[in-house]
């Protein structure tokens, strides 16, 4: 049931063989661009490229047969290609990965076992996708940007503000504004419960004497390995 479909080297491979494994690549290389597409921001050329890279792979690894020449002038091209790409971020990568491993199965005629290997990864990617897994329930990282004048004395202004409604906050950053007469006090937060950003706004304005107070989210880099 798992054993590959070629008996002997891809030379005498037969007609029929290599149909079953390019629709089998075409197939679950669809399923791959599925699973990345479900609940994730994508564009069409990379979703395209997901979907015909085992097939892709599949040719590459029959060409090679055994051959070790072959394989070395192979890897020195899918190293330029790698080095020439721009980095992805982790779902990108385990995708490609995922879809290339799809077309060494079928390259090697193993179809059965990587149809199955396929679906149990297809499942269990949308399971954990699906579920808050690796998520913070209520709690969120948030940037505050408060303007104060500049008589206050600011290092422990809102200590207790904070300690009320996060679970951490740190100074990060200190600038004047409008000439030296305002403070722009920047602080990274741990909030307890994102539902309560507006009572932590309303007290802080209360603090600070209503002036501007900015709270957003942390500028973080794309999710990468």
């Amino acid at each position: 049931m798992f054993t590959s479909l070629f008996s002997g080297d891809t030379a005498n491979l037969v007609f029929s063989d290599l149909i079953i494994t390019a629709i089998v690549s075409m197939v679950l290389g669809i399923l791959v661009a599925i699973v990345y597409m479900y609940k994730n921001t994508y564009t069409k050329n990379f979703v395209i490229t997901l979907a015909v890279l085992p097939i892709l792979v599949q040719t590459v690894i029959m060409l090679v047969n055994g051959n070790l020449g072959t394989g070395v002038a192979i890897l020195g091209a899918f190293s330029l290609i790698r080095f020439r790409s721009v980095p992805g971020g982790s779902r990108e990568i385990a995708s490609v990965f995922w879809a290339m491993g799809v077309g060494l199965a079928t390259g090697m005629g193993y179809v059965t076992y990587v149809a199955v290997f396929s679906a149990l990864v297809a499942i269990f990617l949308l399971v954990l996708y699906t579920l808050p897994f690796g998520e913070h329930a209520k709690t969120a990282e948030r940037e505050l940007k408060v303007t104060i004048p500049e008589d206050l004395d600011y290092p422990d202004l809102f200590d207790d503000i904070f300690e009320k409604y996060t679970q951490s906050a740190s100074l990060d950053n200190v600038r004047t504004t409008t000439m030296g007469s305002l403070y722009e006090l920047r602080y990274k937060l741990v909030l307890k419960d994102i539902k309560q950003e507006k009572a932590l706004i309303d007290e802080v304005r209360v603090r600070n004497g209503n002036l501007p107070v900015i709270l957003g989210k942390v500028a973080t880099a794309a999710d990468q390995l």
